[in-house]
């Protein structure tokens, strides 16, 4: 049975292991291109998003501070009705007294209600102030809530259309890329991957151009040039770390 399976795995030479690669290569990069193409939209969608989400629990907690106010304002209005209810009791109290010190404790009674009043109704103001002032930052809150609102509105729909138009194209690019990747060895594609993602253009296979690296454009020596045009092992630049191939391979005339 190992035989067996061993003879159904095709064995790939040098030059179709940086053919392939260079192939995924071409493919990667064109969906790059699609993603440049989205540019930065994806980011100011997401961003939009959760500047509205922010808005929003601000605007939340605005809500809920009106209602601690109003519910403050409440209390002190009972604290009002409660005080004005024992003015009334002492003052016909007054008209019972037996002596001074009564009335004397009395007038105090009353005269301690009258500044609880005048206290509450100053807390009042102070209340309902605050609430006008929250009512004020909530209209400009929600203006502009509906400002970031469009503004997502139309970033969305600048990014639906470019998905939209390169929708079909990349699923047919990532569906190559998939299945070239299920032919390279997994130590060989781990290895493109790791370059590409430290590559600044994402170039992992480059062709040499004018004697030089095509991904750092350092001089490649004559020797090491014709080690590539060989084909008989992969070869990494010495200074930037990507899979060198000859043009020929890539395609391109010199």
């Amino acid at each position: 049975m190992a035989t067996e399976k061993q003879s159904a795995e095709k064995e790939y030479t040098v030059e179709e292991k940086l053919s392939t690669l260079y192939q995924l290569q071409k493919t990667m990069t064109e969906i790059d291109k699609i993603r440049t193409l989205r540019g930065e939209l994806p980011l100011e969608v997401q961003d939009l998003e959760d500047e509205i989400a922010g808005l929003e629990t601000r605007l939340q907690n605005y809500q809920s501070e009106i209602k601690q106010y109003e519910a403050s304002v409440s209390e002190q209005k009972h604290k009002i009705t409660e005080s004005s209810g024992l003015i009334e009791k002492y003052k016909a109290q007054l008209d019972n007294v037996r002596n001074n010190r009564e009335f004397d404790n009395l007038s105090k009674e009353i005269e301690f209600q009258g500044l609880e009043i005048e206290f509450a109704e100053k807390k009042i103001r102070e209340f309902n102030e605050a609430i006008d002032k929250k009512k004020k930052d909530i209209v400009e809150l929600k203006e502009r809530m509906e400002g970031r609102k469009a503004d997502l509105s139309q970033k969305k729909g600048e990014l639906d259309q470019i998905i939209a138009e390169t929708k079909q194209t990349e699923e047919n690019l990532r569906e190559k890329a998939k299945k070239l990747e299920s032919v390279i060895e997994p130590r060989l594609l781990n290895a493109f991957k790791r370059i590409r993602k430290g590559a600044r253009n994402g170039l992992a296979v480059v062709y040499i151009q004018r004697d030089a690296c095509g991904g750092c454009f350092n001089k490649i020596p004559p020797q090491k040039q014709l080690d590539i045009k060989l084909r008989k092992k992969i070869i990494v630049c010495e200074y930037c770390g990507r899979i060198m191939i000859d043009p020929e391979l890539a395609g391109v005339e010199e």
